[in-house]
């Protein structure tokens, strides 16, 4: 496994120090905070232990999800967001509880180790299973059950795209340990054929860009149909020069987003763009290789509150990954054939 390097003049050195600043927000307890004395949740921690595998920090990421066996509810699920020393806010998130399955299946591909997939599969079997039990007769999967077990009354589009991209990484993980899950299978079939067809299916957040990229990052929207759909809505969510806003009404970049927006570009065939973007995330690097989380325009304040966020740092990571295209773990998200 290579260190990335290349993209937008980054060496590898300058990587690892991005990958030391995501280390430096994990406790000892393995749990990766968003910033210091922050909180955490499923999803972008399992983010952020991929990044700390990429740059070779090993140990780090399996202490990582091994935090994420310790806390896993009985019903297979995690709650929303953690604290050092508690829970934050107790609602199950279907995505954040799928996306284990892309971590540990990104794991594998780093190390080649075999034991370590076995070690974590109950982990992600529970995991699936919770988030399948939310999928609705039509497709779409609802986005979060309540505390006490209720589910929530509808879907949202970048959830339910990012799960049918954990169902395939879970399939993966299953084929390789020997296991059939023919309904895994049959599940993300189901998710993508809404994702792709049904748009009215998802609760309406057009303003946010991730609903907008999720669709093609996610492998749900894939060849001519992704790239006009990167096309349609470029000059809403794209500020020229500068990233991909958050939201589209706000001038509001971000450097997450404007990475993995990087890679759904990748994924629809368009390199250059790609490229583009993640030099023009660079703008939010810190001097330590951490990155802020986002820069409004045209005062040049960085959000919120000078926030340099572990999620953040993670996205660049993988996001030079793919460009260099090198490693296993490389086309992750960038090529969903």
């Amino acid at each position: 496994m290579d260190i990335p390097a290349g993209p937008a003049g980054l060496t590898a050195d300058d990587l690892r120090r991005t990958g030391d600043s995501i280390a430096a927000l994990q406790l000892p307890s393995g749990m990766i905070q968003w910033f210091p004395d922050g909180h955490a949740d499923p999803w972008n921690h399992v983010e952020a232990a991929m990044a700390l595998a990429t740059v070779g920090r090993i140990a780090e990421a399996e202490a990582a999800y091994q935090w994420l066996v310790d806390i896993q509810l009985p019903d297979g699920s995690w709650h929303n967001y953690y604290l050092a020393d508690g829970i934050e806010d107790a609602k199950l998130d279907s995505n954040c509880v799928a996306y284990i399955a892309t971590g540990v299946w990104h794991h594998h591909l780093v190390t080649g180790d075999d034991e370590v997939a076995r070690r974590l599969w109950p982990t992600v079997e529970a995991a699936v299973e919770f988030v399948l039990d939310l999928q609705t007769r039509r497709g779409e999967i609802i986005w979060a059950r309540h505390s006490d077990g209720r589910p929530w009354s509808y879907a949202l589009l970048t959830g339910s795209s990012s799960i049918a991209h954990s169902l395939q990484c879970a399939v993966h993980l299953a084929d390789l340990l020997g296991h059939d899950r023919p309904n895994w299978v049959d599940g993300r079939r189901r998710l993508v054929d809404v994702i792709a067809n049904v748009p009215d299916a998802f609760e309406p957040k057009d303003r946010w860009a991730m609903d907008w990229y999720y669709p093609v990052l996610a492998g749900a929207i894939t060849g001519d149909d992704a790239v006009k759909r990167l096309d349609d809505a470029w000059d809403t969510f794209v500020m020229d020069g500068k990233g991909v806003r958050c939201v589209s009404d706000r001038p509001w970049v971000t450097a997450a987003e404007t990475c993995e927006c990087a890679m759904a570009l990748l994924a629809a065939g368009e390199r250059d763009r790609a490229e583009q973007l993640f030099d023009w995330a660079q703008a939010l690097r810190d001097d330590d290789g951490a990155y802020f989380t986002g820069l409004v325009f045209p005062e040049l304040v960085h959000f919120p509150d000078g926030e340099r966020s572990s999620y953040t740092a993670a996205a660049v990571i993988l996001t030079a990954d793919a460009l260099v295209g090198t490693n296993p773990t490389s086309t992750l998200f960038t090529d969903h054939r």
